[in-house]
């Protein structure tokens, strides 16, 4: 299972998210760091857990078209591998995350125009660097859904497949933060019973290590996790026997 710790950013600073209410966002307060800035976290996170990938949401980004550019080529010259979600609109401005030191780039729910723009974002930098996130809120798709055809999270998701997603995140930002459990459960059931070469990837109120097995199990291959590793009920060891480091590391 490969373990995503997430990097919430907001006024350049990483904040703790809860239940997507981003205007009550704050600097984030973590056992591991006691700065809030991505490096520090960063170097946190990888020295004392040893995860060196991370899922970089850049909320300044996707609320404002003020992207974090400078904090994405820091991390990656740092040897950092980044997952990176900047309320991209187009391919150009994907390009310029990818050229900012993106490993992947994620194409939102919330910010994308819609299945023929992500299958014209797939051709132009390849699919194997770009993620679809099906962003929810209770349930309910993120966004202008018009050019989707649907409001239905299914049907929304095997478009983004026949696009030519190979990799998609499932995230109700409802749960987001509040150690309530996951919600996307049933839905990430459906998903790989019908596509079982997508690769799949949930989060939100992940509480434990037991809640990652559990998804593992019905055939999740990565989780997007922060609270629960700031607040330590997921540590190290955890880490170690879900298979996302050796013990070497």
């Amino acid at each position: 299972m490969l373990v995503l710790p997430v990097l919430d950013l907001l006024e350049g600073v990483v904040v703790r998210g809860v239940a997507g209410r981003r205007d009550e966002y704050r600097p984030v307060v973590s056992r591991l760091v006691e700065r809030p800035d991505a490096l520090s976290i960063a170097r946190a996170f990888r020295d004392k857990i040893g995860l060196t990938r991370f899922y970089v949401a850049d909320l300044d980004a996707i609320l404002h078209r003020r992207p974090n550019r400078q904090i994405y080529r820091l991390l990656a010259r740092e040897g950092f591998e980044l997952m990176i979600d900047a309320g991209l609109t187009s391919v150009e401005s994907a390009a310029e995350v990818l050229m900012a030191g993106a490993a992947q780039i994620v194409a939102g729910l919330e910010t994308w125009r819609g299945p023929d723009e992500l299958a014209c974002l797939c051709a132009a930098v390849g699919a194997e660097r770009v993620v679809f996130s099906l962003d929810l809120m209770q349930g309910d798709p993120l966004g202008e859904v018009t050019t989707w055809q649907s409001d239905d999270p299914f049907q929304i998701a095997s478009l983004a497949r026949q696009a030519g997603i190979r990799e998609l995140i499932v995230l109700d930002l409802a749960s987001v933060g509040t150690g309530g459990g996951v919600s996307t459960t049933d839905l990430c059931a459906k998903l790989r019973a019908v596509y079982p070469d997508l690769r799949l990837i949930t989060g939100g109120g992940i509480r434990h290590a037991d809640d990652i097995e559990r998804l593992a199990r019905i055939g999740v291959e990565g989780v997007l996790v922060a609270s629960a590793l700031h607040d330590g009920a997921i540590g190290r060891e955890d880490i170690i026997r879900l298979g996302s480091i050796d013990r070497s590391a």
